[in-house]
């Protein structure tokens, strides 16, 4: 581990597993200066077979121990079902300022679209929550969401550039175009809201530029939320997030610090932080080291 340097702002970063890791990955290229503490819920996980009020005690957990423990003066929640789920009770439970992963791919997927028709790809629980198209609704879209249970496996197996992976994703893509057709839609753009699917793009654009469906703008969620908080570093929306006060003084200085000296990154598992360093680094595209392992109680 590489010390940037006391005056370097710490991000804390959360999920329930690993594949956040991608969010963590866009964070570190827009962010280089910054300082990173991650955090995968790995003893608790997934999240989304849980109900919502123990979704919002787990997140909360998670996010105290990344501000009190770890000294995080800003957090990106890098999980789609804590993001749609809890939100509110993350930036009720630490009084930094809090980024998901939704609103910055609606935010980019309007930026994208000209026909105002998004589709969304993403987990089940994502998905049954809506949160996608309620943010898509938010910026004047609308948005066609469906669940893609097989990809998340195929991803941690390691088939991100084999020939079943391809086909799951063209049957997906088919069936979601023939959907949204039925409803009248003509989507030109396609948000991946799920943390694991970044590694998947150079294959769902494969598939798309062989016509399915055509002429289809992809969406990484991840990139979208790392651009989203390189602007809010550079204060210009910074004002619009709780707790903003946190981070008013020196922060462009801060951010904007040498970038000579590696990125610091620390990683937290709750459980299997064996797993976590043998698949993380697929997912961060760089060794995540030794991952600490730490308990943050029922």
């Amino acid at each position: 581990m590489t010390t940037v340097g006391n005056l370097a702002p710490t991000i804390g970063v959360f999920d329930s597993g690993f594949g956040g890791l991608t969010v963590l990955r866009a964070l570190i290229q827009r962010l280089p200066q910054a300082r990173f503490a991650f955090l995968g819920d790995t003893a608790r996980l997934p999240y989304g077979s849980k109900s919502r009020r123990t979704i919002a005690r787990y997140a909360a957990q998670s996010a105290q121990f990344l501000v009190r423990e770890q000294g995080a003066e800003f957090l990106v929640i890098a999980c789609n079902t804590a993001s749609a789920l809890a939100l509110d009770a993350i930036q009720d439970a630490v009084p930094v300022p809090v980024l998901g992963v939704i609103e910055p791919g609606a935010t980019a997927a309007r930026a994208a679209s000209r026909t105002g028709d998004v589709l969304v790809i993403a987990t089940d629980a994502t998905v049954h929550s809506h949160a996608y198209a309620a943010a898509c609704r938010a910026h004047g879209l609308r948005a066609l969401e469906k669940a893609c249970p097989l990809l998340v496996p195929l991803v941690e197996e390691g088939w991100t550039d084999h020939s079943v992976t391809a086909e799951v994703i063209r049957i997906y893509l088919q069936e979601l175009t023939a959907e949204a057709a039925a409803q009248g839609l003509n989507p030109d753009t396609l948000v991946l809201g799920c943390t694991h699917y970044p590694l998947l793009r150079p294959l769902i654009e494969s598939v798309i530029a062989h016509g399915v469906p055509a002429g289809i703008r992809v969406i990484d969620s991840a990139q979208a939320t790392a651009e989203m908080a390189f602007r809010l570093f550079g204060r210009q929306e910074f004002e619009s997030l709780p707790g903003h006060t946190i981070l008013s003084t020196c922060l462009d200085e801060r951010v904007g610090g040498d970038t000579a000296h590696p990125t610091e990154i620390r990683c937290f598992a709750t459980d299997s932080v064996e797993k976590f360093e043998r698949l993380g680094s697929r997912f961060l595209d760089r060794p995540v080291g030794k991952v600490e392992l730490v308990d943050l109680g029922g």
